[in-house]
């Protein structure tokens, strides 16, 4: 009897590893620039092996920027976006419904920089009226932020022209040699640039929360977050748990590791030739990073904030922030 109870037991732990490796889920994640350190969780939970502690299979796909990774989602090349949160609110505002899961940063950790090649004298966002100034793509978290700076400093949102250039190894080039005139900016590409060039001009700034407070009047900012279709989420919310206890899970390595360790834990492409550098520029991050994953309501209320100040399909839209964002796939404390 003991023989066969032990021969049972066996066979019984066999199948639930099989088990456990074959109903593994397959997940994709389209990532809205995927060297950006605003998208840094959701590379380093991948290789730290957290999805797969989860039983996830998770491709990560590499859209270059917000505005790409939430048409992959609509067209549904993808099954989740890793972006900003204000797109899920522009989506609400369309009809559409796409909700935050997870929240990364608790601060936007976007910089307006002036190029230091600009022809004309800009020391003031009031002075980017007829300039152009770079975004990673039209419709994106940065153009967004760009068309809200220009409307609180008095300008129209449409009084400076955008142009693409990315968010990485590009946007530092076209703002080193002068093809804008100005570009909102993330890390690591400020620190390369500024290593680059020297002293940076820079016009905002919200890196710290001394930066927000200052552009916003707040503490908290809905800013990268994992989202995905309402339709999605709800046929699939062991598997939106299941992420989302990966990324907070990063977020706190991220809290109790050093940049250099958390470094050596990125593909290594990413430091762009200058590890230093990079190293620099995770340290100037570790303060954007949420703790928790948290996404707050004040938060979330600036993000609308924001967006209404110039969309005006936003503005005039009845938001139901409450659809847009989700805490409760979070793990428990």
């Amino acid at each position: 009897m003991k023989r066969l109870l032990a021969a049972l037991l066996a066979v019984l732990t066999l199948a639930g590893c099989s088990s456990k490796v074959d109903t593994a889920t397959e997940v994709t994640i389209g990532v809205g620039g995927q060297p950006l350190l605003v998208y840094l969780p959701t590379t380093l939970a991948d290789r730290l092996g957290y999805y797969r502690d989860e039983g996830l299979q998770v491709k990560l796909e590499d859209m270059q920027s917000g505005s790409k990774a939430l048409q992959a989602l609509q067209g549904g090349s993808v099954n989740v976006a890793s972006g900003y949160y204000d797109h899920t609110i522009q989506m609400q505002a369309k009809g559409r419904v796409a909700t935050a899961f997870v929240g990364m940063l608790r601060l936007p950790s976007l910089a307006l920089v002036v190029s230091p090649k600009s022809g004309r004298p800009i020391n003031s966002i009031a002075d980017l009226r007829g300039a152009t100034v770079g975004v990673t793509s039209p419709g994106s978290s940065t153009d967004f932020f760009l068309k809200y700076l220009l409307v609180r400093h008095g300008l129209a949102a449409d009084d400076a022209s955008v142009a693409a250039i990315g968010g990485d190894a590009s946007a530092v080039a076209a703002v080193e040699q002068g093809k804008v005139d100005a570009a909102v900016m993330v890390e690591p590409s400020i620190s390369l640039l500024r290593q680059r060039a020297g002293d940076l001009r820079i016009l905002a700034d919200t890196h710290t929360a001394e930066g927000l407070r200052a552009e916003f009047g707040v503490d908290n900012y809905a800013a990268s977050v994992l989202y995905s279709t309402g339709e999605w989420l709800a046929a699939n919310t062991g598997t939106a748990r299941k992420l989302a206890s990966a990324i907070v899970r990063t977020l706190q390595w991220i809290d109790q590791h050093s940049p250099t360790e958390i470094a050596e834990r990125m593909p290594p492409e990413y430091t762009a030739g200058d590890r230093e550098v990079y190293i620099a520029a995770i340290e100037r991050m570790k303060e954007s990073f949420s703790k928790d994953g948290i996404i707050h309501t004040d938060g979330a209320q600036t993000a609308y904030t924001v967006l209404s100040k110039f969309n005006t399909g936003v503005a005039q839209a009845k938001i139901d922030l409450g659809k847009t964002y989700t805490n409760d796939h979070l793990p428990r404390p």
